[in-house]
């Protein structure tokens, strides 16, 4: 989950998952999302659910994880949203 550590995201080992808060100027967002300790990729069947949780659609959050949108064009998407 290195592509979502350099958009903003922290990694917080918990009992089961990985939780990543994502940081916007300094602050903590209310945006979250978890991945098993197993998971090597993000698998097919919890993209959308983590797509919602980043409050993006599947393409933008694919795109995220991917690094075409940059975390400046992450954070505009949010500021748009809070």
């Amino acid at each position: 989950m290195t592509a979502l550590k350099k958009k903003g995201f922290e990694e917080e080992e918990g009992k089961h998952h990985f939780f990543y808060y994502h940081y916007l100027d300094g602050t903590i967002s209310p945006i979250k999302t978890m991945i098993s300790h197993s998971a090597k990729d993000i698998d097919k069947s919890i993209i959308g659910k983590m797509s919602r949780q980043c409050n993006l659609s599947k393409d933008d959050f694919l795109r995220l994880v991917d690094c075409p949108l940059t975390r400046e064009d992450y954070e505009c998407k949010l500021k748009e949203v809070f």
